[in-house]
């Protein structure tokens, strides 16, 4: 161990002992930071094959035909494909809650981690990752935009480019909670744009293959609404990744 590790292994020490790491889910105490306990890591549901190759929605056992959810066939979506890591119920509800609403940002690895295994497929197609964004009135309110520290951190281990104004909200749009599928498309139509004021416009999209980024995936309206502004502006195609899916 070098002079300079000695010190910094000393003072993680003794921060440990102050503060020392959480779980991510209940609390207890781990033993790193951005981890969980065994109980809650067993809770966690991680979605992974058979799925439906267009909206990553998990299937019950293997479909003999095409990989396509009924939904799908019958309405495709606006995005080309989707991928979420985890189901969005009892047991993460509460961690990713805490990291969007409580800044439990610390969450953030973690949580990439598992986007990065869940999304490979995507990423290693990607030509950059933008967030969805949020109303600069919200971002006042909660201070960070979870999608773009998501981002972040994931640019980090896939080495994709990152657009953080890719997009803007352009209306302050009432929460999507408790509205239903009709209502959430019809709340954030037209509630999106390039932002032509920096990097993020129509020349930088030209062409390419776009990874949209979000917590979580529930109907698919404000993915849908911000993709098909992007493709108007010229993307080739537009994939989702989400940290976590309503099923």
């Amino acid at each position: 161990m070098t002079g300079f590790a000695i010190p910094r292994a000393i003072g993680r020490g003794l921060l440990d002992l102050l503060l020392p790491p959480r779980c991510g889910g209940c609390g207890v105490d781990v033993s790193a930071d951005a981890a969980l306990c065994l109980d809650c890591w067993r809770a966690v549901t991680f979605i992974a094959e058979p799925m439906c190759e267009v909206c990553g929605v998990p299937f019950e056992i293997q479909p003999l035909g095409a990989a396509v959810c009924g939904d799908c066939l019958a309405d495709p979506p606006a995005f080309d494909r989707a991928r979420s890591a985890v189901l969005y119920d009892d047991a993460t509800r509460p961690m990713i809650l805490s990291f969007k609403h409580g800044d439990r940002l610390t969450l953030a690895p973690l949580f990439a981690a598992w986007m990065r295994a869940a999304g490979a497929d995507l990423l290693d197609t990607a030509d950059l990752i933008a967030p969805v964004p949020l109303h600069r009135w919200r971002m006042i309110s909660r201070k960070y935009n979870q999608s773009a520290i998501l981002i972040r951190t994931l640019a980090g281990i896939s080495g994709v480019p990152v657009v953080d104004s890719l997009l803007v909200r352009t209306r302050h749009t009432p929460s999507q909670g408790r509205k239903t599928g009709a209502q959430r498309a019809a709340n954030v139509r037209g509630a999106f744009a390039l932002w032509n004021n920096c990097g993020g416009n129509a020349e930088v999209i030209e062409g390419r293959r776009v990874l949209l980024v979000d917590d979580v995936l529930t109907t698919g309206a404000t993915v849908s609404a911000c993709t098909r502004v992007l493709k108007r502006g010229g993307a080739r195609a537009v994939d989702v990744l989400t940290l976590a899916r309503v099923a």
